[in-house]
């Protein structure tokens, strides 16, 4: 599969409180984070887009518990837990998109009450490929989302996870159903994933 400058990588939430340890944490997120780079850096040699979507959330967001969400706080806004989590290859060129800033919303998705839809039509982008965690979830969310904005969406599932494996399996089963395309680093590339990146 050829990559260009047409394409844009995604990679959703890598960030300390999904980690284990984290406050909310998705169990094998740190797994991931060699192949993650793996493609980030593919991604970059090939001069695609790198995106990293983050939850920015304010103390009092929405989808805490406190407020009658379902979450534990996490990612809050200058914490240690919405740092992206440490061995994740951030180029200084990539574009970070941050989510969930307002108090009032939910956002699962990295196009919900961002300008991420702005920044890929202008930078001429037509497909997007999506990793990260987690995939019933956030990930999910991002790539239904850059469906129906009629991106051709591939999703890396060699680089993401699940809060649960049912979730999980539900959650590619409607993206499939959706019209998103499954692929991995070996279809994309021909070889193993580059390790210890």
């Amino acid at each position: 599969m050829n990559v260009s400058e047409e394409d844009a990588l995604i990679v959703v939430d890598m960030q300390r409180d999904f980690m284990p340890g984290g406050a909310l944490p998705v169990k094998g997120g740190d797994e991931i984070i060699e192949i993650v780079n793996s493609y980030i850096r593919k991604f970059k040699e090939r001069g695609a887009l790198v995106v990293l979507t983050r939850d920015w959330h304010p103390t009092d967001h929405i989808s805490f518990r406190e407020r009658g969400g379902p979450w534990p706080p996490h990612c809050i806004q200058g914490t240690i837990g919405a740092e992206f989590y440490p061995g994740l290859y951030v180029p200084e060129d990539a574009l970070i998109v941050s989510k969930g800033s307002d108090s009032e919303r939910e956002a699962y998705s990295g196009f919900k009450g961002t300008d991420l839809e702005e920044e890929l039509r202008r930078r001429g982008v037509r497909r997007i490929f999506v990793a990260g965690v987690a995939t019933d979830f956030c990930v999910k969310s991002t790539v239904l989302d850059a469906l129906r904005r009629g991106f051709e969406v591939y999703v890396l599932l060699d680089a993401c996870r699940s809060v649960s494996k049912e979730g999980g399996e539900r959650a590619v089963e409607e993206m499939i159903k959706s019209g998103a395309k499954i692929t991995s680093y070996s279809e994309m590339f021909g070889s193993r994933a580059v390790q210890n990146c």
